[in-house]
């Protein structure tokens, strides 16, 4: 149990898919300017993300995995070169069923998404995690935690740049930082802090 808190502290903390490995930054960045929008951006993640890295385990080890088809009498048979298509698959399905809910259910907040939403099928963030769990040789429990963690810490990240973007949308900035230049000095600022926990969980 101890093993399985540390991984999803790790993941949302010391691997901070934006902050740590500057993955996911075209959505982080522009879905960040207000703090709802931000949260709806996070919490999507966070479900895509909790979905699909165990979906991906499970299907990568029963399917494509070197020795996957061993039960079938082809011990021999390596489909892992497909994995990276078969990732991109899932998380597209994931997110178009994902699209399907919130346009039926949380229209205002489908609408604030505008084409962002869709792109997140294709968002690296969340195929990293799937890439990650593979490299790590994650087990289905520990892919669910990671997935989940990875999508918490991303939504922690974002929800963070949403509420300092609203504040200092008020603030007297020069000409040069208004917009996007602030949001870049607040992420690589934020990006120190998180550096810590990485720093702290190497020791």
């Amino acid at each position: 149990m101890g093993d399985i808190g540390a991984l999803f502290l790790r993941a949302m903390f010391a691997e901070n898919m934006p902050l740590t490995y500057f993955l996911g930054l075209c959505t982080f960045l522009a879905l960040s300017r207000r703090t709802e929008t931000a949260l709806g951006l996070g919490i999507a993640i966070t479900v895509v993300m909790g979905v699909t890295v165990p979906l991906n385990q499970a299907i990568y080890n029963g399917v494509l995995a070197p020795g996957a088809w061993r039960w079938a009498g082809m011990p021999d048979v390596d489909l892992s070169y497909l994995s990276l298509l078969t990732f991109i698959g899932t998380v597209a399905a994931s997110v178009q069923l994902l699209e399907m809910v919130m346009e039926r259910f949380l229209p205002r907040l489908h609408a604030s998404f505008g084409a962002f939403l869709p792109l997140l099928a294709i968002q690296c963030a969340i195929l990293g995690g799937s890439l990650f769990m593979v490299e790590r040789r994650y087990d289905f429990v520990e892919a669910t935690v990671y997935g989940v963690g990875s999508g918490a810490g991303f939504a922690l990240a974002v929800v963070m740049l949403g509420a300092i973007r609203t504040r200092l949308a008020y603030a007297d900035l020069p000409s040069g930082l208004r917009g996007l230049g602030i949001s870049f000095v607040l992420a690589g600022m934020m990006s120190l802090g998180f550096s810590s926990f990485a720093q702290m969980a190497a020791q």
